[in-house]
């Protein structure tokens, strides 16, 4: 391709590149090959080329688009630099268009560069790692695995070849060199028992090339895994080992104190297991026959040896109840003492903390303290009973024998420093009030007086304060006193001045567990709190720590030293970890965890606690409530009551107020006045006969009592009858009673006796009641009276 321009006088011809051929450095650049492992920057080639017309000319250089610029050319000396670094294995080829210019004419060329091979690539293998399986039984010879290598690179870079690297000195398995078949060496076998995994690396290699001027060999390595399958020919194997258990003071019989495992040698082909005690048990100790739990019989104090070597036989028994192979074991327990009892001080009379001695200043120097009585034990047995003793307190005023102790000993006190115990010394505060005044009137009594008082005294002319004898202060009971010291001369003038008085907090308490916290039940991925209470005043004598002194299985729970927080390790996140761990089907741990205070001296206590591991976190808040409560029972016995008195409110709530509204239901209160006034002759007219059956031998029915005035409106018969007595005018036909029915009983009520109910009604103007009588009234009530009377008759009969 090029482009030219013509004028009038004369032809202007195109520039063109020199062909100096694919070996030359300089020309078009055509064919030019080019290593892969050229250095970035490096000038790769020239171009060169020239105009008829001796024109100066400039080159160029472009490439498709969207592909990567590996060159770049300088317009006037034609030198093409290498600006990106190549990769054959990536792109072997790269396709540049040159151009040269005289500034009227432009010739452009495409050129293909050619990217020659550098030994840069390692071998990669194609089926590694792996892991084969291989029955223990194969013949040697036999191949069992071939392994494959790929070297990207050209010629003999790009050739491999196998080799072994293996960290045995005598290895049971050979590879070919060229084509990777991996086989058993001859003469060689597998044995499971002896080694069930074979480990061995591969090592493949190119056959070598230059790369950056110097020749090189790449390999690569992998490893493969061989396991060895086994067959039939093992008797049973106990897994984990040493065996040790431990017996503490706290257990009791039917305690679990550890579990044996063993699986049969043959490990693809198993046979169950059956459990049993050979020798050593004294008949304290049995075990579960399929699980090879090992069971305490006993109290731990009915055991009369401290180490017990129990032989434990595990028996292969095959399907059909044959007795095969079996192994023995030996499992050391030990029956282990808390150090769970603090020393304590007994005086004559028991345990005593408090000695009181009266004795006499300065004392010989050496001399014991007579009168002391002091016994100190602790029941703990073996080097938890060893303590040491020493003194709290002022200078080195005396000093206690003896200083270490074993299980008990006779507590002496003798005198170190006489000087030291000096009565005029032993003050407890000391008061001091000064009067302008002399002679007589410049003499000042001191006294104390205030709630706080009690238990303190002062020197009357010295004004110096003393504790009363009798006086016990203890900083956990009450750290702070306050009282008035009064100052008063001769003549009865006085001043007053408020004391302070704080106790210091001596540590004298050891920390005490919760006696809850003996059983947790831990979630995995949870903890479980533990708290002791040392009842110290103040810090740092009521700061406890906490620590695991021994744990069973050991090294698998980590505490929270400030809080007590106990965790599982890390690395323990489900149920088969747990049960790998401890063969423990119920998978109750025992911890041995000891609060110990920062006070000076410390002191510390221990707790045995049982953890019940479990994965499941149970759901529901009531579930989970309940799973508290069983750390504060008093709470859950809280919440019934609470519950049962709401009950009781609600049910009293309730009853009254079906109460109130019966009692409100049998108010009667008149709906209408009934007037007494003088009867006036009455027609005999049909008034009377709505009231009456025509024959009065039949009985009276309620329907005919159909007036609104009868009706209780309140729904109740139970109320007597209360109305204004008016006599009744004679009937003008006798009336019989009716006659009993057949069906009558003794008691039972024949008759509905009518209530007489009204409402109050809102106050209206009055009027006059001498107006026309009502006849229907006065008939209503007649015959009300009228039924009331035969109805009474009829009670009788």
């Amino acid at each position: 391709m090029f482009e030219c321009g013509c004028g009038s006088a004369q032809t202007d011809y195109a520039p063109y590149f020199y062909d100096n051929g694919p070996n030359s450095n300089n020309g078009n650049m055509a064919l030019l090959n080019l290593s892969e492992d050229t250095p970035k920057g490096t000038q790769i080639y020239v171009l060169n080329g020239t105009d008829p017309e001796g024109q100066p000319v400039k080159y160029g250089m472009t490439f498709e688009p969207g592909s990567k610029e590996y060159f770049r050319v300088h317009p006037k000396s034609g030198a093409v630099t290498l600006i990106e670094e190549l990769d054959r294995e990536a792109q072997d080829e790269i396709e540049v268009f040159v151009s040269i210019s005289d500034g009227l004419n432009k010739v452009a060329e495409k050129v293909s560069v050619f990217v020659m091979d550098a030994n840069d690539e390692r071998p990669q293998f194609q089926n590694m790692p792996s892991i084969v399986d291989v029955p223990e039984n194969t013949t040697s010879g036999n191949s069992i695995y071939k392994v494959q290598a790929v070297d990207r690179d050209t010629g003999s870079g790009g050739s491999v070849t196998y080799f072994l690297q293996s960290s045995e000195p005598s290895t049971k398995f050979a590879i070919d060199h060229h084509s990777g078949v991996l086989r058993i060496k001859p003469g060689e076998t597998l044995d499971y028992e002896k080694s069930r995994t074979h480990f061995i690396t591969v090592v493949a290699k190119d056959g070598g090339g230059i790369y950056k001027g110097k020749h090189q060999v790449m390999s690569s390595s992998a490893t493969l895994t061989i396991n060895v399958i086994d067959t039939q020919d093992t008797p049973p194997v106990f897994v984990g080992t040493p065996y040790f258990g431990y017996v503490y003071e706290v257990s009791s019989p039917g305690s679990e104190i550890f579990t044996v495992f063993a699986k049969d040698g043959d490990m693809d082909n198993p046979n169950p297991i059956m459990y049993s005690i050979d020798s050593g048990a004294d008949g304290v100790f049995a075990i579960n026959k399929t699980s090879g739990c090992i069971i305490l019989k006993v109290y731990p104090a009915d055991l009369r040896r401290e180490v017990y070597n129990i032989k434990v036989k595990a028996l292969e028994v095959s399907p059909e109840a044959k007795r095969l192979d079996f192994a023995v074991t030996t499992v050391t327990i030990r029956v282990v003492d808390l150090n769970n009892h603090p020393p304590t001080f007994f005086g004559e009379n028991g345990p005593q903390n408090v000695f009181e001695l009266t004795m006499y200043e300065h004392p010989p120097e050496g001399e014991f303290l007579r009168g002391l009585k002091i016994t100190v034990n602790d029941s703990d047995q073996g080097s938890n009973a060893k303590f040491h003793l020493r003194l709290v307190g002022p200078g080195r005023m005396l000093r206690v024998v003896p200083q270490t102790v074993l299980n008990e000993a006779q507590v002496t006190v003798l005198v170190e420093d006489s000087a030291a115990m000096d009565f005029e010394k032993s003050q407890f505060l000391t008061f001091k009030a000064t009067d302008p005044d002399s002679g007589l009137w410049g003499v000042v009594k001191y006294s104390i007086y205030g709630s706080g008082a009690d238990l303190f005294l002062i020197q009357p002319d010295s004004g110096i304060i003393y504790t009363q004898p009798w006086a016990s202060l203890d900083a956990e009971v009450k750290s702070k006193y306050n009282f008035y010291v009064k100052a008063e001369d001769t003549d009865g003038k006085y001043s007053l001045a408020e004391v302070f008085v704080t106790i210091m907090d001596l540590n004298d308490h050891s920390p005490a567990f919760n006696e809850n916290s003996l059983e947790k039940t831990m979630v995995i991925g949870a903890p479980v709190k533990i708290e002791a209470i040392d009842e110290d005043a103040e810090e740092p004598n009521n700061v406890i720590e906490y620590s695991i002194m021994k744990s069973d299985p050991d090294d698998i729970f980590n505490i929270d030293a400030d809080t007590g927080e106990i965790k599982l390790k890390p690395y323990i996140k489900s149920m088969d970890i747990v049960q790998n761990i401890t063969n423990h089907k119920d998978c109750t741990w025992s911890v041995v965890v000891q609060a110990k205070d920062r006070g000076s001296p410390s002191f510390s206590t221990t707790t045995v606690v049982k953890i019940d591991i479990t994965e499941t976190q149970l759901k529901g808040p009531l579930t989970s409530f309940l799973m508290k409560s069983r750390e504060n029972p008093l709470q859950l016995l809280g919440l019934i009551s609470g519950v049962i008195i709401i009950m009781v409110l609600v049910t009293v709530f309730i009853s009254t107020i079906i109460y109130m509204r019966n009692v409100k239901s049998n108010k009667i209160l008149p709906s209408r006045r009934i007037i007494k006034r003088k009867r006036k002759p009455r027609r005999q007219d049909d008034f009377q006969q709505p009231f009456r059956e025509e024959h009065y031998g039949g009985k009276f029915r309620n329907e005919d009592l159909e007036s609104p005035s009868a009706d209780n409106i309140n729904f109740n018969n139970n109320v007597k009858v209360c109305s204004h007595r008016v006599p009744p005018s004679p009937p003008n036909v006798p009336v019989m009673p009716p006659p009993l029915p057949t069906h009558y009983r003794h008691g039972e009520r024949g008759w509905t006796v009518p209530t007489v109910s009204a409402s109050v009604a809102s106050k209206t103007k009055k009027r006059s009641h001498r107006g026309k009588d009502n006849p229907v009234n006065t008939a209503l009530v007649s015959e009300l009276k009228l039924r009331l009377e035969q109805k009474n008759m009829a009670n009788r009969y």
